[in-house]
């Protein structure tokens, strides 16, 4: 079996132009065709008619997973899941550090083909030391949980691919090299990310460059193909 999985930073569906559009990120997405989606800086408001994470459930086909991390009067901000594929459990973690913005991880089980397929999505901070203590955090997770396969994608905000924390990660999961998808109109910055283990289920990987989605908003979505 072969499924396509992405992780996009939506930056609030805010593009590169200043103007916020769920249309254009909706359209990014259906290039895309990803099995499953993570998505960060997506912002919720259930209690009026054009809500953004319903609004791109419904334009890609697909069921909305929340995992939001701030909530204010009727909005709520931070990561969600978009799927196709079936999903036996969600666990949410919450990976934040004191006195940083609240940070939280998505754990989805996946049951493809009589095999189980866990699946962690995240956005981690904007602070180095913040984000040594919730990769420390993420890895006993990650430890804990034995599953045939597992993806663990997101923003992680990391640039140096010989940073500790992703030397950390990379020890645990496939180390193939990732493009770079920040700034989104001429990307120099591999702040997404995609693991896949075991070694070889990860198929593809690739930035997501298109006319639009240099445009739709500041991160290039990453997508990855991984046979089972």
């Amino acid at each position: 079996m072969r499924f396509r999985i992405a992780t996009y930073n939506l930056h609030r569906c805010v593009g590169r132009d200043g103007i916020e559009n769920p249309k254009r990120i909706a359209t990014v997405l259906r290039e895309i065709n990803a099995d499953i989606i993570a998505l960060q800086e997506v912002t919720s408001q259930p209690e009026i008619a054009d809500d953004v994470l319903a609004t791109l459930a419904a334009a890609t086909g697909m069921k909305s997973i929340e995992g939001f991390t701030l909530t204010t009067t009727g909005t709520r901000y931070g990561n969600a899941l978009l799927s196709k594929l079936p999903v036996s459990a969600i666990k949410r973690y919450d990976i934040s550090v004191k006195g940083k913005e609240p940070r939280g991880m998505i754990q989805a089980n996946l049951n493809l083909d009589d095999q189980t397929v866990i699946l962690w999505a995240t956005h981690l901070g904007l602070g180095i030391r913040e984000r040594y203590l919730q990769i420390e955090k993420l890895l006993k997770i990650v430890d804990g949980i034995e599953s045939n396969s597992s993806v663990l994608l997101g923003d992680f905000n990391e640039w140096l691919s010989w940073s500790r924390p992703l030397r950390a990660i990379g020890k645990r999961f496939t180390t193939r090299q990732s493009p770079a998808t920040f700034p989104s109109h001429r990307p120099l910055l591999k702040l997404d990310r995609i693991w896949v283990r075991p070694v070889g289920r990860l198929t593809t990987l690739h930035a997501h460059s298109t006319e639009l989605s240099r445009v739709a908003s500041d991160h290039l979505p990453l997508v990855a193909d991984i046979t089972l």
